[in-house]
């Protein structure tokens, strides 16, 4: 690892400006640090240069020009910027493309057309997120902000049905850490605990209009959320318990928290904050139900409310070898909602 590190966002803006730029300059083009890699995210830290880490560019010009500009750049880049190995362009590095080729091969549509409810609900959240951070160096060609900007968050309509599956997940668990702490299985609740920290976590991500990232980062940018502290907290509490009925007492706290939000967002009615029984059974749960209908409710247009409850690709599955692929993504979302 470097001894100093510089974290690859300034890295590759300095890229850019220094050494990339100059090449290309009479080349009608625009430049960002957009798509995958933990710096575009600004997670990375000195652990992240042990592999495909650098500085490095997206240089996005006409299509007819990829080639010509892709080969002049590879004479003219140098081996090293800053003391950092430059990334060569198979292994993620200064990559020149066109805005419709790369949108497509990374989320599997064009954001410069009109975005289909298929287009929004298979296109997993981190991949929405790497196309919507990151930052853009120079945008000669007057397209990447229209196209990032028509990803930046949700229409209203699928908002409320995102959400309203979220809060679904949470339905369908709530009850099962008590239960599993009833029978004598600490470890299950233990689980089941976590698995619903998680939901919850990725739900106010989604509240706050924040794509949740993948698994790796999603409690670093949960943490990064403005005025959460007292939640993060009752669910580190939750978490670290060790018995079921602590273990209750924080999610309900956590619980309550997050309803109190859905409220301050005004996506649906008002709805009771405070946990119930579920049923005649002996465990406290918010009735996540009761807000995933509030939203479907709230839902205007019949094609969105109509959809099976099944949601967004994250929603649907969380293998890798899904959530990477957006062909796999788009035939997927196509089988289970009938688009």
């Amino acid at each position: 690892m470097m001894s100093s590190f510089v974290p690859g966002l300034q890295l590759s803006r300095d890229f850019y400006t220094q050494v990339v730029q100059p090449i290309v300059a009479d080349v009608p083009h625009s430049a960002a640090l957009i798509g995958p890699g933990s710096e575009v995210l600004a997670f990375d830290t000195e652990r992240s240069t042990d592999h495909d880490w650098g500085p490095r560019v997206v240089l996005f010009v006409a299509p007819g020009q990829v080639g010509q500009i892709g080969a002049t750049l590879a004479r003219g880049l140098p081996g090293t910027f800053c003391g950092y190995p430059v990334i060569p362009d198979g292994n993620g590095g200064t990559h020149v493309t066109d805005v419709a080729t790369w949108f497509t091969q990374k989320l599997g549509f064009d954001p410069l057309r009109a975005v289909t409810t298929l287009d929004w609900l298979a296109a997993p959240w981190q991949r929405l997120a790497e196309v919507t951070s990151g930052e853009v160096f120079h945008d000669g060609l007057g397209v990447l902000h229209d196209a990032r900007s028509a990803l930046r968050w949700y229409p209203p309509d699928l908002e409320r049905y995102v959400l309203a599956c979220q809060w679904r997940r949470l339905a369908q668990l709530e009850a099962f850490p008590g239960r599993c702490g009833e029978t004598g299985d600490d470890l299950g609740s233990a689980v089941l605990t976590a698995t619903l920290a998680g939901e919850l976590m990725r739900l106010v991500l989604l509240m706050r209009r924040r794509y949740p990232p993948y698994p790796k980062w999603v409690g670093g940018a949960f943490a990064r959320l403005s005025g959460t502290a007292e939640l993060g907290e009752a669910l580190s509490q939750a978490v670290a318990a060790g018995d079921w009925r602590t273990r209750e007492r924080h999610l309900s706290d956590a619980y309550q928290r997050v309803a109190a939000l859905h409220n301050r967002l005004g996506l649906s009615e008002a709805l009771p904050v405070t946990t119930r029984g579920f049923h005649d059974r002996p465990f406290q749960v918010i009735g996540a139900q009761r807000f995933a209908d509030a939203l479907t409710r709230g839902i205007t247009a019949s094609e969105i409310r109509e959809l099976p409850p099944i949601g967004s690709a994250d929603q649907l599955g969380g293998s890798t070898d899904l959530l990477t692929d957006p062909r796999r993504c788009r035939a997927a979302m196509r089988a289970v909602l009938g688009l």
